[in-house]
């Protein structure tokens, strides 16, 4: 595993060297003057933080530039530290005191790139990307002020393992998580303004846009995991068996995840279920879809409840999807009278009580009632009328022409039959 690599040499070699820079006069003078300047920096940053998030708390700007304000505020230590060893190292390095100032000088490196480094970052939203590209830049920057870069790096291609005719070293697992992390970021930052530009493109079916937009995503991150992997010196041959195994579990421990993803796609290309669908499922849920996911599906019920449903149940269950095609959607109300009523009369005042119901009633096609049944102890009707706004509800507007039946039926004197039950108590009498 560690190859032409001699820990005890690289620990004793290690040793002399900080013996020999640290510990000497001229150093321990650097050291003083990058102890008291870090010292009067956090005071000056102590004092100064608090007044300047509460000015750029009250000031009037986007929330974007409040959130760069507050992030560059952070910096007033490591300036003020810059600040003031620089100047302690022109002075020092002077005819004056004539001292050596190889390690404040260093310093002051270190911190201009650490400023630099976080001053162009401030465009990273993600707190953790951006303190992962920070201190991963600021260590290799580290390195190559002080020299150590090339020994660093051999240091680390020197201990890896033989995997077949390849070799898997720690430097190129270091390249490698580095530049997964920078590639996967850039995808995905991509995929986020390729996917909003698509989102607002008027000439496009929001089905259209979504597919769009989720095939773009998955493209670059597929092609972000293949270029960081190759870029970095690994041989992708050397997992195939290894991945081929671990895709076997993942495969069936996935099985649902992967089975919803591709209900998904289908979903969008068929355009059979679109955002914006009046839906009702098997299980009696009834709402209009909210968002359509890469799992599930997101329909919103009357009272603003929010079902998470799998791409899949869309796919393997009937579904009910009142806004497909024809928005026209026909309603029907079920009810009975005496028998001592006119039918004829019933069906007119019916379909007349129906038309002044509710304004969603179209008035054509217009509304009819049918004589349905001659029922055991009434007439039984069937009233059907047509609506265009179901995402409006059904409930209601049945209830609207129910009442508006009653009230019909109260004005003409119309009974409507309920059953009746008659009991006959009767005594036997007793065995003489």
């Amino acid at each position: 595993m560690l190859e032409n690599f001699d820990i005890a040499a690289f620990w004793e070699n290690l040793v002399d060297w900080c013996g020999g820079v640290f510990w000497t006069e001229n150093t321990l003078y650097q050291i003083a003057i990058i102890a008291i300047s870090f010292g009067i920096a956090v005071i000056v940053s102590h004092t100064s933080n608090k007044r300047l998030a509460d000015a750029i708390e009250k000031a009037n700007m986007p929330m974007q530039a409040k959130r760069v304000s507050n992030n560059l505020r952070r910096l007033i230590l490591p300036i003020t530290a810059l600040t003031l060893i620089f100047f302690a190292t022109q002075i020092a390095s002077s005819t004056l005191f004539g001292m050596e100032v190889g390690l404040t000088t260093a310093i002051t490196k270190l911190l201009l790139a650490w400023i630099v480094i976080r001053m162009a970052l401030q465009f990273v939203q993600n707190k953790f990307a951006r303190n992962f590209f920070a201190f991963s830049i600021l260590a290799i920057a580290a390195l190559s002020i002080f020299g150590v870069l090339d020994e660093t790096s051999a240091a680390l291609d020197s201990i890896g393992i033989n995997l077949g005719e390849s070799r898997l070293s720690l430097l190129a697992v270091f390249k490698s998580i580095f530049l997964l992390f920078f590639l996967l970021y850039m995808a995905i930052f991509v995929s986020t303004f390729a996917e909003r530009k698509v989102l607002q493109a008027k000439g496009m079916k929001r089905s259209s846009q979504v597919l769009i937009s989720k095939v773009i995503r998955i493209t670059l991150i597929v092609f972000a995991l293949l270029i960081g992997v190759t870029s970095a010196g690994i041989d992708l041959s050397l997992f195939a068996v290894f991945g081929g195994a671990v895709g076997l579990g993942v495969g069936f421990g996935l099985q649902k995840g992967i089975s919803n993803l591709f209900s998904g796609m289908l979903l969008l290309l068929d355009k059979s279920i679109v955002p914006g669908d009046v839906l009702e499922m098997e299980g009696g849920t009834f709402g209009w879809v909210q968002h359509m996911g890469a799992r599930y599906t997101e329909v919103v019920t009357r009272d603003n409840k929010s079902f998470l449903i799998p791409n899949e149940d869309f796919i393997t269950q009937k579904v009910v999807n009142w806004s497909h095609g024809n928005t026209l959607i026909r309603v029907e109300v079920k009810f009975g009278v005496d028998y001592g009523h006119n039918p004829h009369e019933i069906n007119a005042m019916a379909a007349k009580a129906a038309e002044k119901a509710d304004e969603r009633i179209c008035e054509d096609p217009a509304p009819v009632c049918h004589l349905a049944e001659f029922a055991d102890s009434s007439l039984n009707f069937k009233l059907r009328f047509w609506i265009k706004d179901a995402e409006k509800g059904m409930t209601n507007i049945r209830g609207a022409v129910m009442l508006a039946l009653w009230d019909t039926f109260e004005e003409n004197n119309i009974k409507i039959p309920y059953p009746h039950r008659e009991v006959l108590i009767t005594e036997q009498k007793k065995a003489s």
